[in-house]
């Protein structure tokens, strides 16, 4: 089938059957193809003691001609079929990343995620902009910053060359999808805080100068 590039639905008693010797069990039921080169497959539900038989996610290989060509790295694609009757049906298409080539599906009505972090789940919670600050022990420094659209805590904070930073930062906002991001781009730095998440990061600060941070997540008009 990967050969192929299709899709095979088969009967199973019906294979059995020709699997005995049954010149007349008719063990597929249908073929459908696919572009290209199936390399894994996932049915919905599959991965429980519920699986329903609805849908069938193929993922393919070897996307070839089907997207523009950006690099040596190209897109793959995934096909959702509808398998519930005797003819299948292609449903969905879309492109994908090539690995990880791994899916699962679930009915919506057993996600519950949520939309926020609870803060004190993070220890090393800035939980106050009081707190914020640059902390040095030696030559470790510890700079605490909360984000809060559209602004961080601290406007400027200022280091020695040398110094081994650990910078850790809050997302105050309690308002789902309001992501905040940190980056400094001379440091190769760039990571994202959740509604009432923590993040931090370690760098040496080996190069003197002014360096830019910011927040690469828009989170407001003034952002």
């Amino acid at each position: 089938l990967f050969v192929d590039s299709q899709i095979v639905k088969w009967n199973v008693e019906a294979a059995i059957k020709s699997f005995k010797g049954d010149k007349e069990a008719q063990a597929v039921v249908d073929r459908i193809d696919v572009h290209y080169q199936p390399g894994h497959g996932f049915t919905s539900m599959g991965e429980t003691k519920e699986s329903d038989g609805r849908y069938f996610n193929s993922g393919n290989k070897f996307s070839k001609d089907r997207f523009l060509p950006v690099g040596p790295l190209h897109c793959e694609t995934a096909q959702l079929i509808d398998i519930s009757g005797d003819k299948m049906k292609l449903v969905h298409d879309h492109s994908v990343l090539s690995e990880p080539h791994d899916s699962i599906i679930v009915r919506r009505d057993i996600i519950k995620t949520r939309q926020i972090y609870d803060m004190d789940e993070f220890p090393n919670a800035v939980k106050d902009p009081a707190e914020s600050g640059v902390f040095r022990n030696g030559k470790k420094v510890t700079v605490k910053l909360t984000s809060q659209a559209p602004a961080f805590s601290m406007r400027e904070f200022k280091l020695k060359k040398g110094d081994e930073v650990t910078l850790i930062l809050t997302n105050h906002d309690k308002v789902e999808d309001l992501t905040h991001g940190f980056a400094m781009p001379k440091y190769d730095i760039n990571f994202i805080v959740n509604p009432q998440e923590t993040k931090s990061v370690t760098f040496i600060a080996d190069k003197p100068g002014v360096y830019w941070c910011y927040c690469t997540h828009f989170c407001h008009a003034l952002h």
